[in-house]
């Protein structure tokens, strides 16, 4: 196989949850610009169509739905109506993910189950209902977990988080064994710390800014598109015989003590 069709998406269809804008739109440009079809996925409709309209403006093929993935109902319908429209989902990068920070003995069972309930149970019903319809088409398919570095490592004040990511490695595993007769690869990306939204209120905090760049071999932040060759990866048919793995996109951080 070609260089060019090792990493080549034409033809197939990428759902992308939490993708209206951060690490979830850069994955969307970039498979988008690999040749997959897009499906944004956001919890509110203007924010979906906005990405849409982004997308479509730079020549992609691009469609959305507005669901949330904390909710097994509407993930669900969602993928329900897909099947209405005719779209066959054969790439699923589970992104969608919310953050809660407080010391663990002030964190109360409904701020910990919120943060479970989106980052670990949203993705396993998401990945459900995407792998019942590869199943079914005997195409084979892709799904890729966002895992993070604290699904290898601890950090205070971010216990459900650390939970739920933890348990995404686990799942992810599980997944291949389960799905792999399939012809499904299912496999997880850890970022380490990225200049995103999310991270905004970290990265303007002079003394986190200066511990992430101390404690990182890089001596930096990591940037959105720095992520989006590993989706791509994952994604495609260069990863055929990969199956199982959390590939951590962190600059060093884990390799050292």
């Amino acid at each position: 196989m070609s260089l060019k069709k090792l990493f080549d998406l034409t033809g197939h269809t990428a759902l992308i949850t939490g993708s209206t804008r951060g690490l979830g739109l850069s994955y969307a440009e970039g498979l988008a610009e690999a040749g997959a079809t897009i499906i944004v996925n956001g919890t509110r409709d203007d924010g979906v169509a906005h990405a849409v309209e982004a997308l479509s403006a730079k020549g992609h093929r691009a469609f959305g739905k507005a669901f949330d993935v904390g909710n097994e109902a509407s993930i669900v319908a969602a993928f329900e109506a897909f099947d209405r429209e005719g779209h066959e989902i054969d790439i699923l990068i589970n992104n969608a993910g919310v953050q809660f920070r407080k010391p663990m003995v002030e964190l109360a069972v409904e701020d910990w189950s919120r943060v479970l309930d989106v980052n670990l149970t949203g993705s396993f019903l998401v990945a459900r209902e995407a792998a019942k319809r590869m199943i079914a088409r005997k195409r084979g398919g892709k799904i890729v977990n966002i895992a993070s570095l604290t699904s290898a490592a601890g950090r205070a004040t971010v216990a459900p988080y650390t939970a739920a990511k933890g348990a995404i490695t686990a799942i992810t595993r599980t997944m291949a064994v389960e799905w792999a007769p399939h012809g499904i690869q299912s496999n997880a990306i850890g970022p380490g710390y990225i200049l995103t939204e999310m991270n905004e209120a970290l990265s303007e905090n002079k003394e986190f800014d200066a511990w992430v760049r101390a404690s990182n071999p890089s001596g930096r932040w990591g940037k959105p598109e720095e992520l989006v060759g590993a989706a791509i990866f994952l994604s495609s048919p260069a990863s055929d015989y990969i199956n199982g793995q959390t590939l951590y996109v962190d600059g060093g951080w884990l390799a050292q003590l």
